[in-house]
């Protein structure tokens, strides 16, 4: 289907969602209550475009009435995930065995988006535990695909090395900013990280390219030193479903009968495709926890244009910041992802942390703390130099000791690497 017109692909996707509208009506609490409520007919959602009728569901929605969502009886479910909580309470999703069978099916997709093949190796550098949905995921796809699985979890570069020189994965499963520790540690243990047999990496939790779709200075570091193929990932709990990228680094691909999304401005109208805006979702297929015109808080943008690869289904740009996590900084108005990245161009960084609160006069502050192998006085003004002439501000740059960065950014207590703190 993904290679059929862009008609065809509406028309089906059309099809799923009037199935998973009445499945809704018929299960959800919540979503019974919000039809009556705003007077909704569900066979009158005929088509995508008729889905503006229906009101968004946010994060706080689902914080609030967790249990309204489930459709489906605790005997039915297998598997309990939760969100990580990045900006609120976690919210717990229950997965049937159907859904956990799309969960597989969506992941088996982006492998062979990326290339992978039964009796492929492929190494998996994020944690399965704490209830976390995307090494599970990541699991069940490579399992379905019939491909080997070395489950090696995250962090510590001796053992991932250990494991790769030995077991020769085709394929890494990693945070891209972690892949820069695996060369600094090839480097200093002398080995030929070029040679280890290891082709591409399916990058998770940082963005890989920019707002055009060019690479980062961060993905422009690691291939510098390995050239390797180095395909973005993005996906959620709440989705239950990824968009991930093809041989031409142009985005990440709908899996057209897993979800439909849409990408709206600050007043819930579509924007333009190419503009940027709030990413909505709306789960297809999904038993245990659907949700209809759910709010990421993920700021991207769609892009229509066909795809060199053949595909014809539409694309999701990076990641390119969260509402939640706007800065309002001297005028300026930023996003997490631009302060990562203009970091990342610093090799001399091992770590550093992003700090935003509001001072006496209630506007935001930056404060940003880095350990470093560079003493000198003057690195620091090169770092606020670099600040004033990519982003026109200034934030405040400290020094801490790598220890006490690791024990903030690999707290054991969050399931992902802590580099911004929001104080506000």
């Amino acid at each position: 289907m993904e290679r059929q017109s862009p008609e065809e692909i509406k028309a089906y996707q059309e099809e799923l969602l009037r199935r998973q509208l009445l499945y809704i009506q018929e299960h959800s609490p919540y979503y019974r209550r919000l039809f009556e409520r705003h007077a909704i007919e569900v066979a009158e959602i005929q088509t995508l475009g008729d889905l503006v009728h229906i009101p968004t569901t946010s994060k706080d929605d689902i914080q609030a009435c967790n249990e309204d969502f489930s459709c489906v009886g605790r005997e039915e479910i297998i598997d309990y995930c939760s969100t990580s909580g990045t900006l609120g309470k976690p919210v717990t999703f229950g997965l049937t065995e159907k859904d956990l069978e799309r969960l597989a099916y969506n992941e088996m997709r982006s492998f062979q988006t990326i290339g992978v093949k039964p009796g492929d190796v492929v190494q998996l550098m994020t944690t399965m535990d704490r209830r976390f949905m995307a090494g599970l995921a990541y699991f069940l796809g490579l399992r379905k695909l019939e491909a080997g699985i070395l489950r090696v979890g995250s962090g510590i570069p001796q053992l991932q090395w250990d494991v790769i020189l030995k077991h020769r994965p085709r394929f890494l499963i990693a945070v891209p900013s972690f892949l820069l520790k695996l060369i600094e540690y090839a480097e200093q243990h002398n080995i030929d990280y070029c040679n280890a047999g290891i082709e591409a990496v399916l990058c998770i939790g940082e963005s890989l390219r920019d707002a055009s779709l060019n690479d980062s200075v961060l993905t422009r570091r690691i291939r510098e030193k390995w050239p390797l193929k180095l395909y973005s990932t993005y996906a959620s709990t709440e989705m239950g479903a990824a968009f991930t990228e093809c041989e031409a680094f142009q985005g990440g691909h709908l899996h057209e009968d897993l979800i439909i999304a849409e990408v709206l401005d600050e007043d819930e109208r579509p924007v333009p495709d190419g503009e940027s805006g709030e990413l909505v979702v709306t789960t297809l297929g999904v038993q245990g926890v659907p949700l209809l015109r759910f709010k990421t808080g993920d700021i991207v943008r769609k892009h229509v244009a066909p795809c060199v690869c053949g595909r014809n289904t539409y694309r999701i740009g990076p990641v390119e910041g969260r509402k939640q996590q706007m800065v309002k900084y001297k005028g300026t108005t930023l996003y997490p992802p631009a302060l990562h990245d203009l970091l990342a161009g610093f090799a001399e960084i091992e770590h550093h942390v992003i700090e935003i609160s509001h001072n006496d006069i209630g506007t935001d502050e930056i404060v940003i703390y880095i350990s470093t192998k560079e003493t000198a006085a003057e690195f620091l003004s090169q770092i606020k130099d670099r600040f004033r002439a990519k982003l026109r501000v200034t934030p405040r740059v400290e020094r801490r000791s790598s220890e006490e960065l690791q024990r903030v950014i690999f707290n054991p207590l969050s399931r992902k690497p802590v580099t911004f703190i929001d104080k506000r």
